[in-house]
């Protein structure tokens, strides 16, 4: 199995790439790539452990916790999920995806924080509206949404992931209100929405000045350009669409285990760096079931390209909440629901209660185990940035 790591392909190519372009990164690009190159090395520090059973000594470097790092996301979503575990209702779940045409996405990456901002809001009082709407559910909902920036070859799609219980409160909240077996909410009827909501807030955007333009999108800056430029997209149907309803909440954990802190591209889809670039797996989805599984040979400079592509702007929530699941309201919103349900299914129970508390911010207990004999291993030293840890101790006997 290959053990080839992103890390590997910034650490081989990222001085020479950096130096040729000098002054075309972003701040924030340059430090991720050093955060990854100096993921779990002598550079950050780390600790030494010994086994407690068989006395066998190992090396832990510390890790740089990027969010955009492969190595570091495993960890920082047990700890999400961990959290997010307390929210779970006993009711199935729905997966729908709200991504932006092409011409959106080609002015979204120099406008990051402004566009995504309005894909989230957009899509987020897209669901909370159809739902609420009585010919639809007419219910409150709660959304977990979740931003991608990429396609599986690593070029700019944003999107977002949006997962949502099939239900909500009712809008007096008296009682719970359950979705169709099987059917969450008319995707037509999101999608015509989704791009209405979507376009006034771009628009607004536009008019308060925050979009910038370069480029061939240059003239957009002109009130009259950008509106003629929206005019086509008025008239296509933006892509909403919903997946199948997962099997009961424990499938929505894993599923979220395998979404919610995805990056660019894992080290486990990396095959092969050489001669003729940097080998990897990727999924065509325009192709037949299949043949998606394909893999694609790029230059290890625009592999890096294509990597940075996906760095967000400081500070930038990619995992946000929205209606009964809003950060303010949602204890009491999410006990309501849970005594509506139980009212109504007596003989369900839920512990979901019993690990409540909001973890995702606190460092993790790690256990770390020997793997010689499988026994606990202790910390016997710590060593702090570009330090490296005393020689083990000669045991009796050593020569």
């Amino acid at each position: 199995m290959s053990t080839l790591e992103v890390a590997d392909i910034f650490r081989a190519h990222g001085p020479h790439w950096r130096s040729e372009r000098a002054g075309h990164l972003s701040l924030g690009q340059l430090k991720v790539m050093s955060a990854i190159e100096r993921c779990r090395s002598a550079a950050l520090g780390g600790h030494v452990l010994q086994c407690r059973a068989c006395d066998h000594i190992q090396i832990a470097y510390n890790s740089c916790r990027n969010r955009h790092c492969p190595k570091c996301q495993a960890s920082a979503a047990r700890r999400w999920l961990e959290a997010r575990q307390a929210d779970l209702l006993p009711v199935d779940y729905y997966h729908l995806v709200f991504t932006l045409p092409a011409p959106i996405r080609d002015i979204a990456y120099y406008n990051k924080s402004v566009v995504y901002g309005i894909l989230f809001k957009a899509a987020a009082e897209t669901l909370c509206t159809i739902a609420a709407d009585p010919k639809h559910l007419g219910a409150r909902i709660g959304v977990t949404l979740v931003l991608h920036t990429w396609g599986s070859a690593m070029t700019h799609h944003p999107h977002v992931h949006g997962i949502v219980p099939g239900g909500g409160l009712s809008l007096d909240g008296e009682r719970w209100v359950a979705c169709r077996p099987g059917f969450f909410l008319p995707v037509r009827v999101l999608s015509q929405l989704f791009r209405r909501l979507f376009l006034e807030r771009l628009c607004e955007a536009h008019r308060a000045g925050k979009l910038q333009f370069f480029g061939e999108h240059q003239a957009l800056d002109e009130t009259k350009s950008f509106s003629d430029w929206l005019k086509p997209l008025r008239q296509i149907d933006w892509v909403v669409y919903a997946k199948r309803p997962f099997a009961g909440p424990d499938a929505v954990l894993a599923y979220l285990s395998r979404y919610t802190h995805r990056v660019a591209i894992a080290n486990s889809r990396l095959i092969a760096m050489d001669e003729q670039g940097i080998t990897f797996k990727w999924k065509d989805y325009r192709a037949k079931e299949r043949d998606r599984h394909k893999t694609m040979t790029l230059t290890p400079d625009e592999f890096m390209r294509r990597f940075l592509l996906h760095v967000l702007p400081s500070g930038f929530h990619r995992i946000r909440y929205y209606g009964l699941i809003a950060n303010t309201t949602r204890k009491d919103n999410l006990m309501r629901a849970r005594e509506l349900l139980m009212s109504s299914k007596p003989e369900e129970t839920t512990d979901a209660e019993t690990n409540s508390a909001d973890t995702s911010g606190s460092d993790e207990s790690v256990t770390y185990v020997c793997p010689d004999c499988g026994a606990p291993m202790i910390i016997i030293e710590t060593f702090e940035r570009g330090q490296l840890p005393r020689a083990p101790p000669v045991r009796v006997g050593e020569s």
